[in-house]
């Protein structure tokens, strides 16, 4: 049988993990890891819901997050594609999963914890840029937090320039659009006035 059924099975394959892949975990965010968060532009979120999964980028100028207590995160919900799948998620499900992501380094850290959605007028005014503030505000409380050793950033390269792809060889969000759409959306025009449109929306 090559399909794993079972924890013990499972086990039995990979063995006991060292002690420095459990003695990191901590239930709140320690000044190491703290400094860690502070640093990192990038965070993926993933949430849970009826529907199933869902994994969302959330990035921004500076710190992606705001650090509230040892034990609460703050992450303002930028402008995006207005599907809101996480807060849908979050909303019904509040188990949340934060993967960190920094520039250059090697480290990554992860945080799972439960969330909820606030639209507290002064918490939105304080995430403000260029006068524009997030219509909602996520709210993680920490229950697990650890940092993440570097074999994945190492093994695919990830911040190595030579190993940057060139943009020119993949398919534009307008060439994808228009294929999925049976040429209804998308097309060079998507692609040509993004920019500008980002720009004018970005926060």
């Amino acid at each position: 049988m090559t399909t794993i059924d079972s924890i013990d099975r499972l086990e039995a394959i990979y063995g006991t993990p060292a002690a420095a892949s459990t003695v990191k975990e901590l239930d709140h965010i320690n000044a190491a890891y703290a400094r860690l968060i502070e640093a990192s532009p990038f965070v993926a979120l993933a949430t849970s819901g009826p529907e199933g999964l869902d994994c969302s980028p959330r990035g921004d100028a500076g710190a992606v997050v705001r650090i509230d207590t040892p034990r609460r995160l703050s992450v303002p919900d930028r402008r995006g594609n207005n599907r809101i799948d996480s807060l849908r998620n979050i909303v019904r499900d509040p188990r949340v999963a934060l993967l960190f992501l920094i520039p250059g380094s090697g480290t990554t850290l992860r945080v799972n914890g439960r969330a909820h959605i606030s639209v507290d007028a002064d918490l939105l005014a304080s995430f403000a840029v260029e006068g524009k503030a997030p219509r909602s505000v996520i709210l993680v409380d920490v229950e697990r937090i650890y940092f993440q050793c570097a074999r994945a950033i190492v093994r695919s390269r990830l911040w190595e320039p030579d190993a940057r792809r060139d943009p020119a060889g993949l398919p534009t969000p307008g060439e994808i659009l228009s294929e999925v759409s049976d040429a209804r959306e998308g097309g060079p025009a998507y692609d040509a006035e993004w920019p500008e449109r980002a720009r004018k929306t970005l926060w």
